[in-house]
């Protein structure tokens, strides 16, 4: 008698944990996937780097423009030179001239302010390649954030079936335990009449409790799917409840599978090729860089000496505000010939990793088309699998009411009673399976042809 309480409360507990999840509203997988695109960690810290490269696009676009730098010093010293020329090295403390044919160490006081402009108006295309491998940057970046976008709405999707699949096998389990007591039940009530032997009652235990135990295994499974969903969506993971209805629907849409592919515009294959269009970008500023540099050059300046144009030295305040005034404009071109070699060396360099990037856009291209052909192969398998396997059932499920019968009218033993009820429930858990598994190729599908939405749509 203590025993069937037991089992009693077992059974009213298992009963109140499913009924307190039916209350909470279901959250469908296009919810679920549009929390992924707003609240996910992963997406938020990608949106930050497309803000920092079309930062350094702005920065770039601005390379154009000149350096104007003003200059003003104010000095006391002596002016003691020779005449000659020199290589400057350092900071030049004074100015190399000499006025006097001997040593003069009287201080002097001066004054120089200076406005330079130096503006290199023309390199033959480097500004504009400059701004075209910033802005591929940029483009890089954003294809890179669809890419892990579209990674971690499959993610998602494979979590969101593993969850439906768990609720699935959480009911099986369930009904596994209520059928593992009733056959404790009929066992205990036959051995009391002396009809069974009470080994049977012990066997029947050692189910029950495996079946218990089975239940809880799910129930953590479940659990810990829940918290990678929450992990990347936001949600609480104990509010976190699939939709039960999405594989029936998905199952009731005989051309599900049918839709157009569109491998050629692939968050993936967009990735790829947008780093491909980048190194073709950064081949021809390589071309570009090392071109001729034609500069606009400026600058105007004024000074004062307190030494006069006669040699006298004079009072040191008259060193001081603007005696003479100068300017000077001009147009300048330089180049480095040996800028020739540099741009050989760099432009092989970058012509490599531009031929790497064709070659893994192509491989890319190339097992995306595998995976479709995959895809479809397991969509035909999991077909096929959905017409047979309700026969198993059937018979399973006829098999266990008969040997039940058969056993409670004492005509067979519990190792064939047994062996039913493990028979029924491998068929359960194989049309669990089954549904599953026509739901996972459909969308791994989807996934792989680009066609997400079009199964969502399905789903309204």
């Amino acid at each position: 008698m203590h025993i069937l309480k037991k089992c009693f409360c077992a059974l009213l507990l298992f009963t109140m944990a499913l009924a307190s999840n039916a209350q909470q509203p279901a959250i469908t997988l296009r919810q679920l996937l549009n929390s992924v695109d707003q609240r996910a960690p992963q997406l938020i810290t990608d949106s930050a780097a497309i803000k920092i490269r079309q930062d350094q696009a702005a920065e770039t676009r601005s390379n154009w423009l000149p350096d104007l730098n003003l200059n003003y010093q104010a000095d006391i010293g002596s002016s003691n030179n020779v005449t000659g020329p020199y290589f400057g090295f350092g900071v030049i403390p004074s100015s190399s001239g000499g006025i006097h044919s001997t040593s003069v160490n009287t201080a002097m006081s001066d004054n120089l302010g200076i406005a330079e402009l130096n503006w290199e108006v023309y390199n033959f295309g480097k500004y504009g390649a400059q701004n075209k491998v910033a802005n591929s940057d940029v483009t890089v970046q954003q294809n890179q954030y669809a890419q892990s976008k579209y990674d971690l709405r499959a993610y998602t999707i494979s979590n969101y079936l593993q969850l439906l699949r768990l609720q699935d096998l959480l009911s099986i389990q369930f009904r596994n335990v209520d059928r593992t007591q009733q056959i404790l039940r009929s066992i205990m009530s036959l051995a009391k009449s002396g009809v069974r032997a009470g080994v049977d009652t012990s066997i029947a235990q050692a189910e029950l409790s495996k079946a218990r135990l089975n239940y809880i295994e799910v129930v953590n499974q479940l659990k810990q799917v829940q918290l990678q969903l929450s992990s990347v969506s936001g949600f609480p993971y104990q509010s976190i409840l699939p939709d039960t209805t999405v594989e029936v629907t998905l199952i009731g849409q005989p051309s599900a599978n049918l839709f157009p592919v569109d491998t050629s515009n692939h968050p993936l294959i967009n990735y790829y090729r947008s780093v491909y269009q980048n190194n073709l970008q950064r081949e021809d500023l390589v071309k570009k860089m090392y071109n001729p540099k034609i500069s606009l050059l400026a600058a105007a300046w004024g000074r004062a000496s307190s030494v006069d144009d006669a040699g006298q030295y004079n009072s040191l305040s008259s060193g001081y505000g603007y005696q003479r005034g100068n300017y000077l404009v001009g147009i300048g071109i330089s180049y480095n010939l040996f800028d020739l070699r540099r741009r050989q060396l760099k432009l092989r360099t970058q012509q490599a990793s531009t031929d790497y990037s064709l070659k893994k856009l192509q491989e890319q291209q190339q097992l995306l088309d595998v995976s479709a052909n995959q895809a479809d192969v397991e969509m035909e398998t999991a077909i096929n699998r959905l017409k047979e396997i309700p026969k198993q059932l059937k018979a399973a499920n006829d098999s266990y009411r008969q040997n039940l019968s058969l056993y409670k009218n004492g005509l067979s033993d519990i190792i064939t009673l047994d062996a039913s009820l493990n028979i029924l429930y491998r068929a359960e858990t194989d049309y669990m399976q089954a549904k599953y598994d026509y739901s996972n190729a459909l969308f791994q599908k989807a996934i792989t042809e680009n066609q997400v939405n079009t199964v969502l749509n399905l789903l309204k």
